[in-house]
């Protein structure tokens, strides 16, 4: 459980400021990092930027905001900067899209590896998020069979997001492009496929995307649990 949230992309935009954490950043070459808190605190609050305050991210309390983690939440971290991480978070049981984007400690966190070779019925199963929903089933020869639907509720109306793929496991990872006929790659990032990586971290299944597939707004990023 964590305090208020922010809600806000989990992605980072391309006029960040060194000092700033807007989000996590999209690598088709490389998985996103995943970490647990494991401070000897209850709380670990989230700091502010610097374009909020021209001295944070620092360890102080004019820089301290008021959401935090505690100890064993997941956190996706991307770049650091000094003594600071910039993560992205939202509980795997929020019931509505509540990201939050800012500065911990990096001390604060160790990183979580992923299942080196989850089997097949550990991907298998519906998994929920509070933007959407993801089924695994199995398919031929090895591969599993992925439909997914996501949405992001605007001022006007929904914004929603299909994926229907097909994709065999490898290196513990299952990734795919658009629906897993064209290869997972730069190439096709650059070209506005629709990009998708998953991990199997503890019990939950950990979702990344890259921004293209579906609506406005709209990504299945995210701490999926199993329903």
């Amino acid at each position: 459980m964590t305090g208020v949230f922010a809600v806000s992309l989990c992605r980072a935009q391309n006029a960040e400021a060194p000092g700033d954490c807007l989000g996590i950043d999209f690598d088709p070459g490389h998985p996103v990092t995943i970490a647990k808190i494991i401070a000897n605190q209850p709380q670990v609050h989230f700091l502010k930027n610097v374009s909020d305050q021209a001295s944070c991210p620092a360890a102080t309390d004019a820089c301290q905001q008021k959401a935090y983690v505690i100890p064993g939440d997941l956190v996706l971290v991307g770049k650091t900067g000094g003594a600071f991480s910039c993560v992205s978070y939202e509980s795997p049981n929020a019931r509505k899209v509540s990201w939050t984007n800012d500065w911990l400690p990096t001390g604060s966190m160790t990183p979580v590896m992923p299942s080196p070779v989850p089997s097949r019925a550990d991907w298998i199963g519906t998994w929920v998020h509070s933007a959407g929903h993801i089924t695994i089933a199995a398919g031929k020869e090895g591969k599993l069979s992925i439909k997914a639907e996501g949405f992001y509720a605007a001022a006007q109306n929904v914004h929603t997001g299909v994926l229907d793929a097909t994709a065999k496991p490898a290196n513990g990872l299952l990734q795919f492009a658009d629906d897993g006929t064209i290869s997972f790659s730069k190439e096709n990032d650059d070209k506005g496929s629709c990009l998708v990586r998953m991990q199997r971290i503890e019990a939950l299944l950990v979702v990344e995307d890259n921004n293209a597939c579906g609506g406005a707004m709209v990504t299945f990023t995210g701490f999926y649990r199993k329903k």
